[in-house]
């Protein structure tokens, strides 16, 4: 049984589908709604790791403009991001904390990014670092599961229910979701403040609370995301941020393991990881 199976059938969901192209030319042509139609969805440009900037209004991090970040396979010499720190968004310990890296970077390190330390992602950075390795939606009426299979991380969306009161901070946090339309909106909160939210290492609280809104654009080919971040703790105002995927071909899920299995990363920066203080043998 494949991983996705197996969490399938543990989550008592039918996932046949999940992973599978429209029997037709003729039926992928088809407007399809989210609700309808579990399935595969892989990058849809090169720069796939950073946010889009949503058409108006306050946006994610970016790269500092005279420094733009270019990525491997984009065709040109990669380069490392620097982040634009005059961004409005950032209070300034996080602004700070995002200079110190790069500070780093212009010294001549080589910065790591935040799905390399083999972590949970959290939210919204599962846009960003799932988005590098393909994304699995499989529906129930109940709950939804985006499988990322860098590493088979799952994120559970619990459907027409309340949050909690006080959920406990976790690394995905409480997602609830909802059907509008054509639209699956997916409500965060109760995130610790272990992840990051882009790949440009961008801090956030315990206080963040993150609403994603999936749509099936272009006949169904393309999945978008926009997602609004609010965390008074780390922000000056709310945000918002776009991602896309493409419809991916027919396949089974690769079994990508990530394990933490160094203290550093490029020599450029210790990272705190589980170890024991004696062998168990």
């Amino acid at each position: 049984m494949s991983r996705v199976s197996s969490l399938c059938a543990s989550a008592g969901l039918i996932c046949a589908a999940a992973a599978f192209w429209p029997a037709s030319a003729q039926e992928a042509a088809q407007p399809v709604s989210l609700r309808d139609f579990p399935t595969y969805w892989i990058q849809d440009r090169v720069a796939q790791d950073d946010f889009l900037p949503p058409p108006s209004g306050p946006g994610p991090v970016l790269s500092e403009p005279d420094h733009p970040y270019v990525p491997n396979g984009a065709g040109k010499q990669q380069t490392h991001r620097l982040a634009d720190l005059t961004n409005p968004i950032l209070k300034p310990w996080v602004a700070e904390r995002i200079g110190k890296t790069n500070d780093e970077v212009r010294a001549g390190k080589i910065p790591f990014i935040a799905r390399e330390r083999c972590w949970p992602t959290g939210v919204p950075g599962w846009l960003v670092f799932a988005h590098a390795a393909g994304m699995w939606v499989v529906q129930s009426d109940k709950e939804i599961l985006l499988i990322q299979e860098l590493d088979q991380q799952v994120r559970h969306v619990y459907m027409n229910v309340p949050h909690t009161d006080h959920p406990k901070p976790s690394w995905y946090g409480e997602s609830v979701g909802r059907f509008e339309g054509d639209e699956l909106v997916v409500d965060t909160i109760g995130m610790n403040d272990k992840s990051f939210v882009d790949n440009y290492r961008t801090p956030h609280t315990e206080q963040i609370h993150v609403v994603e809104r999936f749509k099936m654009i272009e006949d169904g080919k393309v999945l978008q995301v926009t997602a609004t971040v609010e965390d008074p703790g780390a922000y000056n105002m709310a945000w918002s941020a776009v991602q896309r995927w493409k419809r991916g071909p027919q396949r089974n899920i690769l079994e990508q393991v990530c394990a933490e299995n160094s203290s550093e990363f490029y020599h450029y920066e210790v990272v705190p990881m589980p170890q024991a203080a004696k062998a168990d043998f």
